[in-house]
């Protein structure tokens, strides 16, 4: 069996890895487990999976957890809790929300292991620092991202062929608000903003869905994992979520991964890499009658998808001061301090104080990101 640590389990992500983990006895075994906030599900958790290592996010945690398992199962705390959780697995899924996955990625990574990466965040924020632990023997990057599992997997498809590379394609489903004017964004509510029409997130994902800002993330990604210009990266709007990203190539060839929109595909894909599941998540019958259209984004009722190809563009701290910013501002947003429309704008604004200077080092990334939470809270406060 391949051992698997499921960090972040108790969100979307974690919760669907152990998903595919029931729905293939046999072929995986859960070793370590981490949450944040919920410790009676993480309990709930590791008593059904009995991992040798649970992770709790604070030391104040650890006497409710301990208490509450049996013998034989060690808790650990924080981000050396974390890195002790890669370095005992084969196949880690970082399903960690924001920066605070960026140990994970680099700690995977670094040991010659598997990363199932669902956390963009900290490739966005640390590509320069990340790239260089690729090269680890041993060391694999399998993107959970459907947008960028459904590249990998084409480019895989292509047999080598990726030097006659053209474009990437990413299609985003538009999110709850696709079609509506920027006018009449002026007032929509939380849980408008949270109930996307195809796939079922996280309240953080959900909202960077509805302002595009995930699609704003992803060309970020796709920069830093398939080395692409972003001249060379669109993104187009696809409402039926079916095709999952496209690959164009030189001859004119698109080639593109289909499925059902269901995130247990692509988390599959990345615990079996290199092969793959006989468990059919995503099925789509092509004896139905379905219907595949494409649009382009509104960049205009969503600006967050231009300040994320700005930020991109600009490299260096840029990335990780975007990130840090929107958590800031989607923060603000669900817990009722701004408006929707707030949440771009907040972003804008701490742009605007964002210096040029490269990313050299891991502490220098901290405190890009730290400063980058600052002035997203000043701005909000406002």
């Amino acid at each position: 069996m391949t051992s698997v640590a499921v960090l972040g389990s108790t969100g979307s992500i974690g919760t669907q890895t152990l998903e595919v983990v029931d729905a293939t006895p046999g072929r995986f075994e859960v070793v370590a487990l981490s949450a944040k906030h919920s410790m009676a599900a993480l309990v709930d958790q590791a008593l059904r999976y009995r991992p040798k290592l649970v992770v709790v996010d604070q030391p104040s945690d650890v006497a409710a957890v301990v208490g509450a398992l049996p013998g034989g199962i060690e808790v650990g705390v924080g981000e050396a809790g974390l890195i002790a959780a890669c370095e005992l697995a084969e196949v880690t899924v970082n399903a960690i929300v924001g920066f605070a996955g960026l140990p994970v990625t680099m700690a995977t990574l670094a040991a010659g292991r598997r990363l199932a990466l669902a956390n963009k965040e900290s490739l966005i924020a640390a590509a320069p620092l990340v790239h260089p632990l690729r090269a680890t023997p041993g060391a694999e990057l399998v993107p959970v991202d459907s947008e960028h599992c459904a590249i990998f997997q084409c480019l895989g498809a292509a047999h080598g062929t990726q030097r006659r590379l053209e474009r990437l394609v990413i299609t985003a489903s538009g999110g709850p608000f696709r079609g509506r004017s920027a006018a009449s964004l002026a007032s929509v509510s939380r849980d408008e903003a949270l109930a996307h029409p195809t796939w079922a997130m996280g309240p953080k994902i959900s909202i960077d869905s509805s302002t595009l800002m995930n699609k704003g993330l992803e060309v970020i990604e796709a920069h830093a994992l398939f080395d692409v210009d972003y001249d060379a990266i669109d993104v187009v709007v696809h409402p039926q979520s079916i095709v999952h990203s496209m690959v164009e190539f030189t001859d004119g060839t698109t080639l593109a991964q289909l499925s059902q929109p269901d995130m247990r595909l692509p988390i599959g894909y990345a615990l079996g890499y290199p092969d793959r599941l006989e468990v059919p998540f995503g099925h789509l019958s092509m004896l139905e009658a379905f219907t595949l259209s494409f649009e382009p984004p509104d960049r205009a009722a969503f600006p967050c998808l231009n300040l994320a190809y700005a930020a991109g563009r600009a490299g260096g701290v840029a990335p990780a001061w975007l990130s840090g910013a929107n958590e800031v501002a989607v923060a603000a947003f669900l817990d009722g301090q701004i408006d929707w429309i707030d949440i771009a704008a907040v972003v804008a604004a701490t742009m605007d104080q964002c210096g040029a200077e490269p990313l050299e080092a891991l502490s220098q990334l901290s405190e890009a990101d730290r400063t980058a939470r600052d002035v997203a809270h000043r701005v909000v406060l406002r």
